[in-house]
């Protein structure tokens, strides 16, 4: 499967995306809902982390990809823009730094740069959002889980279901498989292991037009089950609404499930996940430096609405703190329900 950006499909259009999200077919404005509960216009609390996109590219091409990554991307974020990051990271108190993709671990310079983290802010949260079947798609990532453990790195890997036919009807034909080998290599390293010190958490998303259940319900039988079939154990399970964005736009409209989805998000509006949307404590930083609310606008391309600071090399602590969030109507995904982030349920 190629991305939509490689099929020169409309949706690889953020503009039309944008309008199509827009329209009247996705109801209440998000900044009504925001208004009523008293969170318009929404603004920060304080930037706790900094969240780098180190490119596009990516060994898979799952259905529900927000940031339609693939083996056909090319984007990725060079040296000097890293080198740009790092002087942000030494010179402020921001104390996590959320890597993520695409397949972060395909960057070129992703060592160098973790090292480089490690090094300017020994005590600093380093995340990776690992994808699992790259630490098998290469001899030469074959030592992540090792890399990752001698920096003491949290891993964040999707595993959309504990069976073969659900994960690879979303992220691809044998991901499963190679998932699970790579979760127990994991394992080996010490990673999910009781007072190990080395985090391994999972991340769930539906697989089709409607919410997750109930995050402490799934994480309990995603342990069951993988703990009794593979012998694997893990931390936490975050479970994730998908946005209503790119590859899960295109399965929404190509399924005519659109306007219903975006009625259940609306519905199931949460005030108190709403107070506690991440784009609150993040920053999003794009493959080219360029800043973000969150991953989700950097997808759409809107960046953050102080003109001063809108590319990492031009950071300004008091500009951004002292923004207004751009919002959408996409930003019902975070919001459904018990709400939904990078690090899972809000609410």
């Amino acid at each position: 499967m190629k991305s939509l950006k490689a099929q020169n499909h409309p949706l690889s259009d953020t503009q039309y995306e944008l309008q199509l999200l827009e329209s009247q077919e996705t109801g209440i404005p998000f900044s009504e809902k925001l208004a009523e509960s008293g969170l318009y216009p929404l603004v920060p609390t304080q930037i706790e982390i900094l969240q780098i996109n180190l490119g596009k590219m990516c060994n898979q091409v799952c259905k529900h990809c927000h940031v339609d990554a693939g083996p056909d991307r090319k984007e990725i974020m060079n040296q000097e823009t890293m080198m740009e990051c790092l002087e942000v990271i030494s010179k402020h108190d921001i104390g996590t730094i959320d890597l993520t993709g695409g397949a972060p671990e395909m960057n070129p310079h992703f060592r160098w740069f973790v090292e480089e983290i490690r090094r300017i802010k020994p005590d600093a949260k380093i995340i990776v959002r690992c994808n699992l079947t790259i630490i098998l798609a290469n001899p030469k990532f074959h030592d992540l889980p090792e890399f990752f453990k001698n920096h003491q790195i949290e891993v964040v890997s999707s595993l959309p279901y504990f069976t073969a036919i659900k994960t690879d009807s979303q992220r691809g034909e044998g991901v499963f498989e190679k998932s699970i080998k790579a979760l127990q290599m994991l394992n080996a390293a010490g990673y999910g292991q009781e007072n190990s010190g080395l985090m391994l958490n999972l991340v769930y998303n539906p697989a089709g037009a409607f919410l997750p259940g109930s995050q402490e319900g799934l994480e309990a039988e995603f342990k069951r089950r993988l703990g009794s079939q593979y012998s694997i154990s893990f931390n936490s399970l975050f479970t994730i609404t998908n946005l209503p964005i790119s590859r899960f736009l295109e399965y929404l409209l190509r399924s005519g499930n659109y306007q219903s989805y975006m009625e259940k998000l609306i519905e199931a509006y949460n005030p108190i996940a709403a107070a506690n949307v991440m784009c609150r404590n993040t920053i999003s930083v794009g493959w080219d430096g360029y800043l973000y609310d969150c991953d989700f606008n950097q997808m759409l391309e809107l960046r953050v609405s102080c003109t001063t600071s809108q590319h990492i090399k031009d950071w300004s602590l008091e500009s951004l703190n002292n923004r207004e969030i751009v919002i959408n109507q996409h930003c019902y995904g975070c919001t459904a329900g018990a709400g939904s982030s990078c690090g899972g349920a809000t609410a």
